[in-house]
């Protein structure tokens, strides 16, 4: 079995790359399914009822900055080291994460450690849903856990405030670019969480995370997904700061930028969720 063009342990590998290495001893692999309400999915009782081998449930909400009023914000690093202890990942791991979408809230997780300086992480192409499609092996087990030493170093550059993106977007010295749906971008589609203003950042490019990913539910090939970054508008010679909803399908951006090689990006951990709560910030609406 030839290994896939897309494998790389650092961003994404394919259903085959983890099938070869699921038995290693420093394999740790998470699932990261999360779903709107709206859904009507319970993550953690489809993780209970099918997971692939080994898998360990990392949930999105919980392991958060629970202090602040806004979804899942990125954790304390006290906190990511805590729970990982627990969950038996921690240094000299190779990190796979997957979830029950195809790939949706994983590369939020994988976002995180890469926040917490960690890089040997990767996100599962086409998840969940890819491997079941292939007929490969679940379990609903739960693994045995044992603590395993963590060392964490925030990497801050990853990660932008409201204060600094309203900066970037007054001075347009960064490309901010929204995962949302093109509909929400203009202001014409309903936001999911109540009391939120419709409408974008100022000078932000719409660019739709399913605009990255192939009718399969895996992330296209860099070519492509360069290409779909310059349709949308973006100047890949400037900085990029991603954002969304609330910061889970930014991710997903932010891992494409890294696909094609665009190193200089940052998520807004607020996204609209933040920006779109306060009526002293600047909203655009249209195209």
């Amino acid at each position: 079995m030839t290994p896939s063009p897309q494998d790389d342990p650092t961003t994404l590998v394919s259903t085959d790359w983890l099938a070869r290495h699921l038995r290693d001893p420093d394999l740790r692999l998470l699932d990261a399914s999360w779903y709107l309400p709206a859904s009507g999915r319970d993550a953690m009782a489809e993780y209970d009822a099918a997971h692939i081998p080994g898998a360990r449930f990392f949930d999105l909400n919980e392991i958060s900055d629970q202090r602040s009023s806004l979804p899942h914000m990125a954790p304390p690093p006290e906190k990511f080291i805590s729970r990982m202890r627990a969950m038996g990942v921690g240094d000299g791991h190779q990190v796979v994460v997957y979830d029950g979408s195809g790939l949706f809230s994983a590369a939020r997780v994988w976002w995180t450690f890469r926040l917490m300086g960690k890089t040997d992480v990767a996100v599962l192409d086409g998840g969940l849903p890819k491997w079941q499609a292939e007929g490969r092996e679940v379990e609903d087990m739960a693994p045995t856990l044992r603590d395993r030493h963590m060392t964490v170093s925030r990497q801050n550059h990853l990660v932008k405030d409201v204060t600094q993106v309203a900066h970037a977007a007054k001075l347009a010295e960064a490309e901010i670019i929204d995962a949302r749906s093109a509909a929400r971008f203009r202001g014409e589609g309903a936001e999911p969480r109540q009391g939120l203003r419709a409408g974008h950042i100022p000078g932000a490019k719409s660019l739709p995370y399913t605009e990255l990913l192939s009718p399969d539910g895996t992330m296209k090939a860099p070519p492509a997904l360069k290409a779909a970054f310059e349709a949308a508008g973006v100047d890949l010679r400037k900085p990029a700061i991603t954002t969304c909803g609330s910061g889970v399908t930014a991710a997903i951006l932010s891992l494409a930028l890294e696909r094609i090689g665009h190193r200089n990006h940052a998520l807004y951990d607020g996204s609209w969720a933040e920006w779109g709560m306060y009526d002293d910030l600047p909203v655009a609406t249209g195209p």
